[in-house]
């Protein structure tokens, strides 16, 4: 098990690697420290055997307030910072979203920027009713950074995320669940997300998985590469011994 004081947790229980952000009193904003800790986490679940699902959430008040910005100015030379963070936390992003495992996020407070990004890095995003979402960037005469400019109109829609991202006010929770920024509102995100995905964990993970990574990855292939890619992954899992169980247990029913 990872230290409290260590900006990333990993811990596995009952198939699911729960992926904590802890740098509480920074909201989780992202610095160096916490983007690589994030890809060494993900890195992690990706090879454990013990892990059939994955769940990500942040300690304290604040689900990511998006990058440090304290970091920023703090920074000798801010460009170079900027896009070194930039390009190591959009790995991190990257990494998660090409699981072939499905991963839930629980969700509180607050998601901002490049938070945004590793909420809709996830499948099943679950909300507390009283978080808030902002694009950020403009407030701080930033511009998107780990992909958002690519996951947010996929997720909302050209024209909404347009909106949401020239009009500088926050989406309270219902807003974001109407424009399926999140899949689910609860009063206990945390709670609700360990459910989901500990019952994700119980099912055919491995088929869940995989179909996860098929949707995700189909945005960068044409309609022949994507039946092709379809093809080959549905005979290896034929094969498997999950596919094996299941397909006997139906075809015997």
């Amino acid at each position: 098990m990872a230290e409290l004081h260590e900006p990333v947790t990993y811990r596995v229980a009952d198939g699911v690697a729960h992926i904590e952000l802890r740098r509480p009193d920074t909201a989780n904003a992202l610095d160096l420290s916490l983007a690589r800790a994030l890809l060494a986490a993900v890195g992690r679940a990706r090879c454990d055997d013990g892990a059939r699902a994955v769940l990500v959430t942040g300690a304290g008040k604040r689900f990511c307030a998006g990058g440090d910005v304290g970091s920023f100015a703090a920074a000798a030379d801010p460009e170079s910072y900027l896009h070194q963070l930039a390009t190591e936390a959009d790995a991190a992003m990257r990494a998660l979203a090409e699981l072939s495992k499905p991963v839930v996020a629980g969700v509180h407070g607050a998601a901002a920027g490049a938070g945004l990004a590793l909420m809709l890095s996830c499948d099943r995003v679950v909300a507390d009713t009283g978080t808030k979402f902002a694009f950020a960037y403009p407030g701080i005469g930033l511009t998107p950074d780990c992909g958002l400019s690519y996951l947010l109109p996929r997720a909302v829609g050209q024209q909404r995320a347009l909106s949401f991202a020239l009009d500088g006010a926050p989406l309270p929770a219902t807003t974001a669940l109407a424009w399926g920024l999140i899949t689910e509102l609860s009063d206990d995100a945390l709670v609700r997300a360990r459910e989901l995905a500990a019952a994700l964990a119980a099912g055919p993970a491995r088929a869940l998985g995989e179909s996860r990574r098929l949707l995700r990855a189909a945005w960068e292939m044409d309609r022949a590469h994507a039946g092709a890619e379809e093809a080959r992954i549905i005979s290896e899992m034929a094969a498997g011994p999950e596919a094996r169980a299941l397909i006997t247990r139906f075809a015997t029913r």
